[in-house]
């Protein structure tokens, strides 16, 4: 590909409104240009590594078993009712009626409507497993779309569907999912982890997210030092602590503590370290139920699994009226004992393990110290309910310990049993003629977001430095002056060599300064720079940078296509 016959419009500036790194660059590079919040046009060069991504995607897919179809991106509103999702989704599902009043939606994801094909078509056990998937554009109505292609409320995703006979089944086919997306990442040279994770609106059983590691990303997650075990932070489990041998034997006091409302001014006047104190926080659901939610005052509450431990559909933190009204304690002084209503209590697993420690009083300017479980009040029960920490032991393997770092989610796959099957009778007949639920899978990824999140991960000060499995060009032969024909025939000879070895090359035959097109070069991050001088000519030899080290090799003029062919060739063998 000849430059100046393609169209990348570099700009020098940062715009304004790109917050992050994927943005800025994306938009300098040219890859992408806003039309509306949100929505972007993929301009050539970014539409180049979206396909080779896409393509990766369709090779392990297809390995895998799935078969490509396409769904329309217009669904009907029975669908979502039936499910139950159209009032449930809100308001990011983007709605509209036709010019007959019916109701329709833009599809942000498509569990409706590969239920409804497969109950059509799918009548017997003979006919699964089976697993179908597409790429195709979404639309997710997000309040606040931002960083570019990372959060947009248009984007293009990879999703598929398994349908199988029993769960045993469905796990067969969740595994092979997991594994093919494994390998889809790892071929695109980025550095991942697949998490365990919360379900959220799509519902099921169980997920993994697969996360690219980056300053930027919006999720924190763990993994440990020694073994596979990853998870999002919302999901992450804590380890498990030894029961305490015997109750505190310490007599309980109550003791003034003046204005001391947070555990950490407490544990000071005290003279205690945080951790022999306990913390209660109220948390109520949207039905007007109440937990009381215990902790060690080191530690801090997970309210998602609090959530999901209590079954609530919905949790937020309780009122000063609320928690006044159950508890009769004014908020800074909250315990366990003497409640004035009786409402559930719940302690996290560490509180098991502690004795004779400080809880708030429920009276203004009092705390107790000395308090025991069992002895002073009782439980409901314990539950694993607080936030991991890093440093923390593996709920896994007997060595590991738990790491923290930030993630950008790029992909997900959900262990969706019965959920819409059940929803929408898909149903199918057994061996012996009797009528069977589907069971069911869906798998995720974000097409563009995963370029984005590989621009995120793989940057520097000169601009965009991606993968060579999906950056838009393999390598770039720069002539440095384009007014010396024995300049450009060399670079030309050296294009049309890589070419036919099959090699994807752009040809910087700009009328353009040196420096301007090694700028430009750096900036669309073009992994292999064949740079042809006279000076190096007159010597036999051109220049390669390799754009991910900034190395510069000089090789003979006769050697430099096949070289760089086995340097590209290296760089995609190790990720198959």
């Amino acid at each position: 590909m000849l430059y100046s016959r393609y169209f990348i419009p570099t700009t020098k500036e940062t715009p304004s409104d790109a917050e992050v790194v994927s943005h800025q660059l994306m938009l300098r590079a040219g890859m992408i240009r806003k039309l509306a919040s949100g929505i972007y046009n993929y301009l050539p060069l970014g539409l180049r590594s979206i396909r080779k991504f896409e393509n990766i995607v369709r090779e392990e897919m297809n390995k895998a078993d799935a078969i490509e179809m396409l769904m329309p991106n217009v669904q009907p509103a029975e669908l979502w009712e039936e499910s139950g999702r159209w009032a449930f989704y809100g308001k990011e599902l983007l709605r509209f009626k036709d010019r007959k009043e019916a109701e329709f939606c833009m599809g942000p994801t498509h569990e409706e409507v590969i239920t409804d094909m497969v109950r059509r078509e799918i009548k017997s056990y003979r006919q699964m497993p089976v697993n179908f998937y597409q790429v195709q554009t979404k639309f997710r109505d997000e309040i606040r779309p931002r960083f570019g292609l990372m959060r947009g409320r248009e984007f293009i995703m990879k999703d598929a569907y398994s349908f199988d006979v029993d769960s045993s089944a469905a796990d067969l086919s969740y595994d092979k999912m997991y594994n093919a997306y494994m390998r889809i990442f790892e071929r695109c040279g980025l550095n991942f982890r697949a998490v365990e994770a919360d379900t959220g609106s799509i519902g099921g059983s169980s997920s993994h997210e697969f996360m690219v590691l980056a300053d930027s990303g919006e999720d924190a997650i763990v993994s440990c030092d020694s073994c596979r075990y990853a998870a999002n932070v919302e999901k992450a489990e804590s380890p498990l602590f030894t029961d305490k041998s015997e109750a505190g034997s310490e007599p309980l006091q109550k003791v003034a503590t003046p204005d001391m409302k947070a555990i950490v001014d407490v544990a000071g006047f005290l003279n205690l370290s945080t951790d022999k104190t306990v913390k209660a926080l109220v948390y109520a659901s949207e039905k007007g139920d109440f937990v009381l939610a215990l902790l060690r005052g080191d530690h801090e509450l997970n309210e998602l699994k609090l959530k999901n431990y209590l079954g609530w559909e919905d949790i937020q933190m309780a009122t000063e009226e609320q928690i006044l009204a159950c508890t009769g304690s004014p908020v800074g002084f909250l315990g366990p004992i003497g409640l004035k209503q009786d409402i559930t209590v719940v302690a996290d697993r560490v509180v098991r393990g502690m004795s004779n420690f400080v809880v708030g009083a429920n009276e203004k300017d009092q705390h107790y110290i000395n308090a025991n479980i069992g002895r002073d009040f009782e439980l409901s029960s314990y539950a694993d309910i607080r936030s991991v920490e890093a440093g923390d032991a593996c709920p896994r393997c007997a060595s590991g310990k738990l790491e923290m770092w930030r993630g950008i989610e790029v992909g997900h796959v959900f262990k969706l049993g019965t959920k819409y099957s059940k929803a929408l009778n898909a149903t199918y007949l057994d061996a012996n003629g009797k009528e069977q639920i589907i069971f069911m899978g869906c798998y995720g990824i974000g097409i563009g977001r995963t370029v984005a999140a590989a621009i995120e991960q793989n940057h520097d000060e000169n601009g965009i430095i991606l993968p060579v499995a999906i950056a838009p060009f393999q390598c770039s032969v720069v002539a440095v002056n384009t007014k010396d024909s024995g300049v450009m025939a060399a670079a030309e000879e050296i294009y049309l060599n890589l070419e036919k070895l099959g090699c994807e090359v752009l040809f910087d035959d700009r009328d353009e300064r040196p420096g301007v097109k090694f700028k430009d070069n750096d900036l669309i991050g073009i992994p292999y720079r064949i740079v042809v001088g006279s000076k190096g000519l007159a010597e036999g030899k051109v220049e390669v940078k390799v754009r991910s080290t900034g190395e510069v090799i000089s090789l003979a003029l006769e050697e430099v296509t096949q070289a760089v062919k086995s340097m590209i060739d290296a760089a995609l063998a190790h990720k198959e």
